[in-house]
């Protein structure tokens, strides 16, 4: 498949109009139920649909009050979906005792500023607590069962979007003997385990978006999938990591990887992408955190142009609904990487700028001052998401939920 005639500028742009926006014919009425004729009205969006997100991790470990302000402010004004962290082995550091109290502190200050929550992960055989390997392999299972259940069921309201089972396709050759969920998954298989998981996590939460998560975008992880759905396991959403530490996959390999999964017919999130604005990776540990790996003037220009590229790519196909950034910032980033949108001191990088322009200006429907017509109708289009229309002290919401031609009635009520 050669997909350069997919990546010109133009036929970018024609998707984006095609996929993520609607032609909207709108019916104001007033409280009464009477349409509001040859009236001024404003319509704002205030909420796109799409899930421009990243993982928050420093949410309340910036340090200093100064940095924890500025990480906050720059998040919310560019972001709509956050990642929030449920590693086992840290949130559960001693059996019986996870540390929910800063997760729902986290999560509240997301829901406070309009940010979709999203749990990461519910199984995954790194970062696995210690005691849990001392324990025997059925006890084993059915706390990792009843994790999941405890966690989805507490959050549910406040976090209802999980990755619940993460990078299956290598989890049971990670050390079989000795990792736990690595034997787990060894022992039942992967379908089995993913199965379980997801029965867990929908009997917990009926309301819950799921998701299966991996680094792998081979025909591995394809298989996986198929053998999934044929087993009808009750996969939401296809999660694809996209690391590029090493260097950017460019738009070609982006739109190959979007095609290949697309074809399952499962909405897609690329939920860990990553490009550096620094000295690009050139090892394959993994594991370490290094010091020193600092961002740099020509490395945050190269990380613009790429960022740029790679999300007008993402947002043009129709089968993508969110992306997730990591990370966010550089203090605390993932191996000491030079990966964050903003430095340590929370200035923005020409990546963060690059975004800002793209997702509040250019994919953002701008204020509107339009007048009803006798009939109490207007025309637009806009973007997909949530919109504020007003007239005069009175409001009404409005949501733009898919592409094409819509026909919408918008009832307006008095703002006290």
């Amino acid at each position: 498949m050669n997909p350069k005639g997919e990546l010109s500028d133009e036929r970018i742009d024609e998707r984006i109009t095609r996929h993520r926006t609607a032609e909207v014919r709108l019916t104001i009425v007033g409280a009464g139920g009477k349409p509001l004729a040859n009236a001024p009205v404003v319509i704002r969006q205030v909420r796109h649909k799409f899930l421009f997100g990243c993982n928050a991790y420093m949410l309340t470990r910036c340090g200093k009050a100064g940095l924890e302000r500025g990480y906050r402010r720059r998040f919310k004004a560019l972001l709509n979906y956050a990642t929030l962290p449920f590693y086992w082995g840290s949130y559960e550091q001693e059996q019986g005792k996870p540390a929910a109290k800063r997760l729902r502190e986290m999560a509240r200050w997301c829901a406070g500023n309009g940010i979709r929550t999203k749990g990461h992960p519910l199984c995954w055989h790194e970062v696995v607590p210690p005691w849990l390997a001392k324990k025997p392999p059925a006890e084993a299972e059915a706390l990792q069962w009843g994790r999941i259940t405890r966690d989805v069921k507490e959050f549910r309201g406040l976090i209802d979007t999980w990755d619940v089972v993460n990078e299956a396709v290598v989890m049971p050759s990670v050390k079989p003997k000795t990792n736990p969920i690595g034997r787990l998954c060894k022992r039942v298989g992967r379908v089995k385990l993913i199965a379980q998981a997801f029965a867990h996590a929908r009997k917990a939460n009926g309301k819950a978006t799921l998701l299966l998560n991996d680094y792998v975008t081979d025909a591995r992880y394809e298989k996986l999938i198929t053998d999934c759905l044929a087993a009808k396991v009750s996969i939401d959403v296809i999660g694809i990591q996209s690391h590029m530490h090493a260097g950017y996959w460019g738009a070609a390999r982006a739109w190959r990887v979007c095609e290949r999964f697309a074809k399952f017919g499962k909405p897609l999130h690329f939920t860990e992408a990553t490009l550096l604005s620094g000295k690009l990776k050139t090892d394959s540990d993994w594991q370490s955190r290094r010091a020193g790996w600092n961002t740099t003037a020509a490395g945050e220009k190269r990380q613009a142009r790429e960022v740029a590229e790679f999300y007008r790519v993402l947002f043009s196909h129709p089968a993508v609904e969110g992306i997730t950034w990591w990370d966010f910032s550089d203090l605390g980033a993932w191996q000491g990487a030079p990966a964050g949108f903003i430095r340590k001191d929370m200035s923005p990088k020409p990546a963060y700028e690059a975004l800002m322009k793209l997702i509040r200006k250019d994919w953002w429907t701008g204020e509107l001052k339009l007048t009803t017509d006798a009939a109490g109708r207007v025309s637009f289009r806009g973007f997909l998401g949530d919109y504020a229309v007003e007239s005069g002290k009175a409001r009404a919401s409005l949501r733009l939920d898919k592409a094409g031609k819509l026909t919408r009635k918008a009832k307006l009520a008095r703002v006290k």
